[in-house]
């Protein structure tokens, strides 16, 4: 088993890519979640280390300072995303291969980091419509912060084609098999 070895998962949000990610890691592929840094205030449903690290802006910008992050990206004002260091050796050290749900640029600056050691998936939203339908679902933004992400996404998209696999998530199940197989095709290389 090569450690070095990852996988990358961006999209813009609603695509579905943490869907994806958590039904792959209860497939039983021997990958552990690449837990981020966040800048940003926890939603009711996330949990401290499982699924970021919560940290003040403040805190955030201390780590930038102490070279703690591989990568590592303001993506709105004072919300900043990042991935430890000291994370993918938590993850390598266990003898796992770190699965990453991160934005587009953080998984563009994942890639350029692992280079050919990395599998980069893009995962998209059928169309536009969709992932509007999506966001909204969630109710976990405002109409303001809606518009901001529908913006952002359609921007994201150009990205697309300097990942080395677009997965468009409209079937979910689809999307996972097709995801499996492309995992363990990368796995034999």
């Amino acid at each position: 088993m090569d450690k070095r070895k990852v996988f990358i998962f961006s999209a813009p949000s609603g695509s579905g890519k943490t869907t994806l990610v958590h039904a792959l890691l209860k497939a039983g592929l021997p990958f552990s979640f690449s837990v981020s840094a966040t800048s940003r205030p926890s939603r009711k449903t996330e949990k401290e280390g499982e699924d970021y690290y919560f940290v003040s802006p403040e805190e955030f910008k201390q780590k930038v300072k102490n070279d703690e992050f591989i990568e590592w990206e303001e993506v709105y004002e004072n919300i900043s995303y990042g991935t430890l260091k000291s994370e993918i050796e938590r993850i390598f050290k266990s003898g796992k291969y770190p699965i990453f749900d991160v934005d587009v640029v953080g998984g563009l600056n994942l890639k350029k980091y692992f280079g050919d050691d990395a599998l980069a998936v893009f995962v998209q939203a059928p169309s536009l419509d969709v992932l509007e339908e999506r966001l909204r679902n969630r109710s976990t933004d405002d109409e303001a912060s809606i518009q901001k992400r529908l913006a952002k996404s359609a921007q994201e998209m150009r990205y697309a084609p300097q990942f080395d696999l677009v997965i468009v998530n409209d079937e979910l199940d689809k999307a996972i098999e097709e995801t499996k197989k492309q995992i363990q095709d990368f796995l034999k290389k």
